[in-house]
């Protein structure tokens, strides 16, 4: 059985090279400034985020089962932790300014904010299938149902690394954050069309139909009342998708155009 701790060394070596890497593209000239560029939007950003964080949690297995598991996790969590240290040594003047970090360890306490990032660490593989599922699962719903077409690229991008004097510890978990709130708010855009599609039903308790209604407009505009009947259902599908030439849910931009104007542009003529 290959060794837990060469693994843990080839692993932390190839992250901290593919880090090396992303930092050492930019200054490429034009081209390294583009590749930069397309690798901080989908698909590029997809292809990154793989590496780093889905990757070693498929190899470590393969090579040594449970042991690799446990070795590809430790040295994930080894590898940022030495970027973050050389990343701030390489930006003395930011590192010793205004941070985030200092910030939020003075207000609930150092470690408990060093643990609170890393729990948060642990969802990572779950985003990554969502993002998975975004890319397989999606495409055959547009094909099958007319389901609309989405620029992943809108969604799923990063650019926190521009903003000045964010480093180390604020810059990795910064990143995180930018890339998980747009995968999530892309997958939330995709459910709106499948629960309008599918089950255009409110729900009994008037609490949930009010916490929902910011992921799902629908639910106070178009859905049918709980204690409604099913024909009134099939009536608004019939209403919704009978002539939709893409089947979005109902407040979705698309549904806004009539003959090429907005329903805004109109009623200005109006």
């Amino acid at each position: 059985m290959i060794s837990f701790l060469i693994i843990i060394g080839w692993m932390v070596a190839a992250l901290l090279a593919g880090a090396g890497f992303l930092h050492l593209v930019p200054k490429l000239g034009g081209a390294g400034r583009r590749l930069t560029a397309w690798l901080a939007i989908a698909p590029g950003l997809d292809l990154v985020v793989t590496y780093f964080t889905a990757a070693p949690l498929i190899v470590g297995p393969i090579l040594a089962g449970w042991i690799g598991l446990a070795a590809a996790i430790c040295s994930q969590v080894l590898a940022v932790m030495i970027w973050t240290f050389l990343h701030g040594l390489a930006h003395p003047a930011a590192r010793k300014g205004p941070r985030i970090i200092k910030v939020l360890n003075r207000l609930v306490g150092s470690w408990r904010n060093f643990a609170a990032v890393w729990v948060t660490a642990a969802v990572v593989p779950i985003f990554w299938l969502i993002r998975v599922a975004e890319l397989l699962v999606w495409p055959c719903l547009v094909h099958l149902i007319r389901f609309p077409r989405y620029n992943h690229g809108e969604w799923v991008r990063v650019s926190r690394h521009k903003f000045d004097n964010l480093v180390g510890h604020d810059l990795i978990w910064c990143l995180y954050c930018d890339w998980m709130t747009g995968v999530w708010s892309l997958a939330s855009e995709m459910l709106r069309n499948v629960e309008s599609f599918w089950c255009p039903i409110r729900f009994d308790l008037d609490k949930k139909c009010d916490n929902c209604k910011h992921d799902f407009p629908d639910v106070f505009n178009g859905w049918v009342d709980s204690d409604s009947d099913m024909s009134e259902v099939t009536k608004v599908l019939e209403e919704q998708y009978g002539e939709a030439a893409v089947n979005s849910w109902y407040g979705h931009s698309a549904r806004l155009t009539v003959e090429g104007k907005t329903v805004k542009d109109r009623s200005n003529e109006a």
